[in-house]
C-alpha cells in the first residue's frame, strides 16, 4: 500500500434497533475534500414500535445528505421543506446560518411490518464564505441522477462533478459522490475521472489494492486520485467521495461545523437557550449532550 493511502475501519453503534457505522471523521484524517462526517446506516430490518424517529435537532456551517439504498426516510425542518427520501433519491439539506430538523420512519410504514433499512448520512463542509447562508433543501429523485454503464460497472453521479458528467446536485464546492457496482471483476480507474481527494467506501464485496484487500466496511483513502487504480471483486458495490479539500481547516461540535471554534461556541449556547427556528407543530427537543 503506497504511503499516500490508508484503510479506515468502521466503527459500529447500536442506535436503538440500528447498527451505525462511523467511517469519517478518525484522529488519523478529519476531512475527505469537503467531506466531514459519515455515516452507515444499516442494514437493518425494523419491526417496530421502536421505529426510526429521530426528534429534531439543529445544524449549522454545513450540508447533510442523505442517501438510500432500502427503506424510507421522512424529512421535515425548521424552513419549512419536507420529504420522503426513498432508494436512489438524494435529500441534501444545507442549514448556513442554522436550521432544525427531524428524521422519521414514514407514518404509512409504522404499520408492523418489518422492513429493510440501509443507506448513509454524510456531511459536507460549506465553503467559509457561504457558511451563514439561508438555510435550503434540494431534493433530487432517483430518477434524475446521472446513471450510466462503463468497462463492466454501473455508476451513478449522486453529486458534484466527475466522468465527465455533472449532477443535479452540483453543492457549493468542488466535490464528487459516485454511486458504483460491478457484477463481474473489474477495473475502477480513476485517473483523469475525478479531481481532488478520494475516499473508497465498501457498501459490500470486496476490492483490491496493491496486494491489500479492502473489505466491506472499510473505507479506502487516497489524497490524490494519481494513482487510484483499484480492482473490484464480482457483486462489489462501493461509494466514491471527496473533491478539493477547503482551504481552512473545520472544526466540529455535536451537530455544527464551522471554520471558527467561537461560531460552535455560540450555536451550542443557541441551542441550549432554544433560540434556533424550529419544526412547525413539533414540539420535541434533543439536548445539547455531556460531552
Amino acid at each position: 500500500m503506497s504511503n499516500n493511502k490508508m484503510i479506515v475501519e468502521e466503527r459500529q453503534r447500536e442506535i436503538g434497533k440500528f447498527l451505525v457505522g462511523r467511517l469519517l471523521p478518525f484522529r488519523k484524517k478529519r476531512q475527505v475534500g469537503p467531506f466531514t462526517f459519515i455515516d452507515h446506516m444499516g442494514p437493518a430490518e425494523i419491526s417496530g414500535p421502536p421505529y426510526m424517529d429521530v426528534d429534531q435537532h439543529p445544524h449549522v456551517g454545513l450540508s447533510t445528505l442523505t442517501y438510500l439504498f432500502k427503506g424510507e426516510v421522512e424529512h421535515k425542518d425548521s424552513a419549512g421543506n419536507h420529504c420522503i427520501v426513498k432508494p436512489g433519491d438524494v435529500c441534501f439539506m444545507t442549514s448556513g446560518s442554522g436550521i432544525t430538523h427531524s428524521e422519521r420512519t414514514p407514518a404509512h410504514l409504522k404499520d408492523g411490518r418489518t422492513y429493510s433499512f440501509h443507506g448513509y448520512q454524510i456531511w459536507v463542509a460549506l465553503p467559509k464564505e457561504l457558511e451563514e447562508m439561508e438555510p435550503r433543501l434540494d431534493f433530487i429523485p432517483a430518477d434524475e441522477i446521472p446513471t450510466w454503464e462503463e468497462d463492466g460497472m454501473k455508476l451513478k453521479l449522486v453529486a458534484g462533478h466527475g466522468f465527465g458528467k455533472e449532477s443535479p446536485l452540483k453543492g457549493y464546492s468542488d466535490l464528487f459522490m459516485v454511486d458504483v457496482y460491478s457484477e463481474g471483476h473489474a477495473k475502477l480507474d480513476l485517473q483523469g475521472k475525478l479531481s481532488g481527494e478520494v475516499a473508497i467506501v465498501v457498501v459490500s464485496g470486496s476490492l483490491e489494492d496493491e496486494g491489500e484487500r479492502i473489505e466491506q466496511g472499510q473505507m479506502l483513502i487516497s489524497k490524490t486520485n494519481e494513482e487510484c487504480c483499484i480492482n473490484m471483486e464480482p457483486g462489489s458495490h462501493v461509494l466514491l467521495f471527496g473533491g478539493q479539500p477547503l482551504p481552512e481547516e473545520r472544526f466540529l461540535m455535536w451537530n455544527f461545523v464551522s471554520s471558527r471554534k467561537e461560531r460552535l461556541q455560540q450555536a451550542r449556547q443557541d441551542w441550549k437557550d432554544k433560540n434556533f427556528p424550529m419544526i412547525e407543530g413539533d414540539n420535541t427537543y434533543i439536548p445539547f449532550p455531556d460531552f
